[in-house]
């Protein structure tokens, strides 16, 4: 376990060390979310916090395993774009369109350096179902939506990178189980990076990790799964990374619905969150951050038993988990109408 535990600590100590230093130099820089009538925090925030989370990342990854590892050349050379992109975004407010693009380019290179999702388990037998031609597609059809799942669940201070710490810890478990050692590692070094980061972020957030950041965790989450827990055989394939960011994806599949139906753009935002739900309960923002992550442990917790469930019993257990959150996240109201946008970045 030395390698995993030093890989995490020394993404974590990068993580917590070099987050005070973007912060200052994103004030220099005039990188700062003002708030505005619809934002959730009063006062203005510095939003190059993915920076510190990348730089955190890079640095574990390359102390633990090198540059020789396809997916640490491929995250460190696809998440640079991501970030850059994030960045952009940040100071510009991009188009959708320009957005979309540019992460269909990231999640290209991905597949251009191999990485690819090219079976998929039978949901009730242990047996494979090869992609063939469409395996391209749906890798970067994968990859593009974890890195917008992420994005849409940015929306309190602390919830993202708290999420995709829990996501980590749970997917370093199976991948460890599953005899994936280089993707055990790298997500070790994810988690250390984002909980070095979450001090600095959580309420009140002394910094946001801002698009940049959010497309960076979805992106390195998306890319990591398919180097391990997809690969096994003998699970229910994507289902266990579905089930560890279950939240994310859960709150942004009745986001898209909820804003279609109420005949809105699916990419304009409203407050029909799930934490603007729990908030609209009259919890606080760190009450809501810490329901949730309780909520992700739970997900957690379910998906590593998942992992270890073959055929009829793995699928009838991923159906009652998938079940049970879309029927607490309506009970909450989430297919109701948002009210108008809001601006915040966690």
């Amino acid at each position: 376990m030395l390698p995993y535990l030093m890989g995490f600590l020394a993404a974590a100590a990068v993580g917590f060390a070099v987050t005070p230093v973007i912060r200052r130099i994103a004030i220099r820089l005039n990188a700062l979310d003002r708030p505005v009538r619809r934002s959730t925090h009063k006062r203005a925030v510095p939003h190059l916090g993915g920076l510190a989370i990348y730089l955190a990342f890079a640095a574990g990854a390359v102390v633990t395993s090198g540059v020789g590892s396809r997916d640490v050349r491929a995250i460190l050379f696809g998440g640079l774009l991501v970030l850059a992109l994030g960045m952009v975004d940040d100071f510009h407010n991009l188009r959708p369109i320009w957005k979309f693009l540019g992460q269909v380019i990231a999640a290209g290179i991905v597949v251009a350096m191999g990485a690819q999702i090219q079976f998929v388990s039978h949901p009730l037998t242990e047996g494979m179902i090869f992609l063939g031609s469409w395996s391209i597609p749906v890798t970067m059809f994968w990859i593009v939506a974890m890195m917008n799942v992420m994005n849409f669940t940015d929306g309190l201070d602390g919830l993202a990178a708290g999420v995709a710490s829990i996501a980590s810890l749970t997917l370093f478990v199976v991948s460890l189980r599953a005899g994936y050692t280089p993707t055990a590692l790298l997500m070790a070094v994810l988690a250390g990076s984002t909980l070095g980061f979450l001090p600095h972020n959580f309420n009140p957030a002394r910094i946001f990790m801002g698009d940049a950041g959010a497309l960076f965790l979805g992106f390195t989450l998306a890319v990591l799964a398919i180097g391990g827990t997809v690969k096994q055989a003998t699970t229910i394939a994507l289902a266990v990374p579905m089930i560890a960011l279950g939240l994310p994806i859960v709150d942004t599949a009745l986001a898209i619905t909820r804003r279609v139906a109420n005949g809105r753009p699916f990419h304009q935002a409203d407050r029909g969150h799930l934490h603007h739900r729990l908030m609209g309960l009259g919890l606080t923002q760190r009450q809501t951050v810490i329901v949730l992550y309780g909520v992700s442990a739970w997900l957690g917790l379910s998906a590593i038993v998942v992992a270890e469930a073959p055929g009829l019993p793995g699928f009838a257990l991923v159906s009652l988990v998938i079940a049970a959150l879309f029927y607490g996240s309506v009970k909450l109201g989430a297919l109701q109408s948002g009210t108008e946008s809001e601006h915040h970045r966690g």
